[in-house]
Formats: C-alpha cells, structure tokens, sequence
C-alpha cells in the first residue's frame, strides 16, 4: 500500500500509522493507537518491576559473652538468610564494662566471616559505633553456585561386598 494512503485510512480512523520495521524492504508500518501502547508497555514494565524480588536486611543480635553453641544457631540462622538471598547485620552490643574488651567482639566477628565466607561477602566491615559494633554480609552469587555444587555432588559408591577368606 502507499504510504500516502495509510496515513489518509490512519487519520479516518483517528489512529496513528507506526513504522514496526524501517529496515526491511519495504517498510512495514501498523495502524494503531500509539499512545496506548506506550501506555500498556509502561505499565506491563511496572508490574515486572513489583514482581521482582528485593532483598532484605535481616538482623542477628549478639553479645561479647556469647557461647560457641548459641553462636552456631545463630550462624545457621543467618546463612538460611545469606541463601534466600537476603543481606545479613550482625549487631554486637555491649553493656557496662563489655566496651573495654573490643578485642573480643572484633574476634566474634571475624570468626562469623570465617565460617560464612563460602556463601557470604563482607559488604560493610565491623565497625564500632559508641556501645555497638555492627557489620554487613551479603550473599555471595560465586559462593552461592559453590554451595549448589557441594550439594549435587555425588555420593560415594557403597563398598564392594567383600569376598569370602579362601581356607
């Protein structure tokens, strides 16, 4: 068709004539309402975006005194939240003459780094603030394809049976 007569049956039809491909030979145009499908590209954009999962800051208190066992329950509960996808701040607070021993709480910290560098990166380091000392971890994507891995890997052969003694 013209392009003279699609813009006369575009304008009868109150729509707009689009140019879908300026390349090809000849050009391929649509009669459409363009406005209203700048409108639903929009919105159709906007929905993909509220779908889309944001990550969350998820807290761990700890204390100076803290046993290695109520230590490990709370690493584990941490590294369920590092594998959601989740950013992890652990929170270390100290009370009356706790603040005196920082070495201890740098200690705790740097032991919780150890034990989750395989899925977690230290996003910001431990710094103390007054009574407070605080550090964030994320998910580490890398680690979080190692630890897939481990899990996938397979398991050993059960042993031979063994072979009865020859007398």
């Amino acid at each position: 068709m013209q392009v003279d007569d699609a813009k006369r049956r575009a304008r009868d039809a109150g729509l707009d004539l689009v140019e879908v491909s300026p390349n090809s030979e000849p050009s391929v145009c649509r009669i459409m309402d363009y406005g209203k499908w700048k409108y639903a590209q929009k919105k159709k954009e906007q929905k993909a975006k509220s779908h889309a999962k944001q990550s969350e800051l998820k807290g761990v208190r700890l204390r100076p005194k803290i046993d290695s066992h109520d230590l490990d329950i709370k690493l584990n509960k941490a590294r369920g939240f590092l594998e959601e996808g989740n950013k992890v701040q652990f929170m270390m607070l100290f009370r009356g003459r706790e603040v005196a021993h920082k070495d201890i709480g740098y200690g705790h910290m740097n032991s919780i780094v150890e034990k989750l560098s395989d899925i977690a990166k230290i996003e910001s380091p431990p710094m103390l603030q007054g009574r407070r000392m605080g550090m964030v971890l994320a998910p580490d994507r890398s680690g979080k394809q190692k630890s897939a891995a481990k899990k996938e890997a397979p398991k050993k052969d059960a042993p031979a049976p063994k072979q009865p003694a020859k007398q």
